[in-house]
């Protein structure tokens, strides 16, 4: 067998098989923080990049390599590498060599960002089973923003709460914003297409001088979710990556301060699946709304 993209997009199931018998070097990278991230370099130099999960859901991967291939098709959005394949515990990408980041790349991820959003969705949801890491996030499909929002942020509140990661105090924070949603939401918005965890280690700046997007939980959202996890833990050049956004799509009224908002969805699911302080993150937040 050799490695051949068209075969093995038809035949996902063959490649472990394929990995089994190539002479393949494997080199651990960084992208692992819960799956096994590695390069794997074949005899003719060609690499790929490869993230496994034993005992994955079985949509993980399929999930993300479709919201790749969806994000890849907004007009001028960020570049997404190419989906090889996907196994239950197996993605296989093409390698993008890893550079550093730049004000110029920032800027143009910023203007890319905004055009990819501008792209739009079918709906608030997606077609595909939604992930962030390895929890499943409901991506049901709902006409209106608020509606959709609560339906991810509830399950996480009371999942939080159960495992010890969330009071009281702090959960009744978030649930009073979910019950207030419509008059805090800001101006309605047709669904954008959203990276959907885009936080900083999911921009990887390259040595082609651009900023690529990994790891995605994609799905039709509100645009200002992206915007505000960008916030949330820094990235390199922030500022310049708001400003060009702001340049070719600007935020609503009041955006700024709904940024607590939208960051009450991550917060919540680091909370569920890390503990920490997360949950009194997600509290204070909360207490932020608008």
């Amino acid at each position: 067998m050799s490695l051949d993209r068209a075969y093995l997009r038809e035949h996902p199931r063959q490649v472990p098989l394929l990995i089994t018998h190539q002479r393949i070097r494997s080199v651990r990278v960084a992208g692992g923080d819960l799956c096994t991230a590695e390069r794997l370099t074949l005899d003719d130099g060609t690499n790929f990049f490869a993230k496994s999960l034993a005992g994955a859901d079985p949509g993980l991967f399929t999930s993300e390599a479709r919201g790749l291939a969806w994000l890849a098709e907004a007009p001028g959005g960020p570049p997404v590498p190419g989906v090889v394949a996907a196994t239950q515990e197996l993605l296989l990408l093409d390698w993008v060599q890893p550079g550093e980041p730049t004000t110029a790349s920032a800027q143009e991820l910023g203007r890319s960002l905004a055009r990819m959003h501008a792209a739009g969705a079918g709906g608030f949801g997606a077609p595909w089973p939604g992930f962030l890491g390895r929890l499943p996030v409901d991506n049901t499909p709902v006409p209106e923003w608020p509606a959709f929002y609560a339906a991810r942020v509830a399950p996480l509140v009371r999942a939080a709460v159960d495992d010890g990661h969330l009071c009281a105090v702090d959960a009744g924070a978030v649930e009073a914003v979910l019950g207030r949603l419509d008059g805090v939401a800001g101006p309605s918005e047709p669904p954008s297409r959203l990276h959907g965890d885009l936080w900083s280690g999911n921009v990887h700046h390259a040595d082609d001088g651009r900023a690529w997007l990994v790891d995605p939980s994609a799905h039709g959202g509100h645009r200002e979710t992206d915007l505000a996890m960008l916030r949330l833990f820094g990235a390199p050049h922030l500022d310049h990556v708001l400003g060009a956004y702001a340049e070719q799509g600007p935020p609503a009224d009041g955006a700024t301060e709904r940024v607590p908002l939208h960051q009450l969805f991550p917060l919540l699911v680091h909370a569920v699946l890390f503990g920490g302080g997360y949950g009194a993150m997600a509290g204070d937040a909360a207490r932020a709304c608008p």
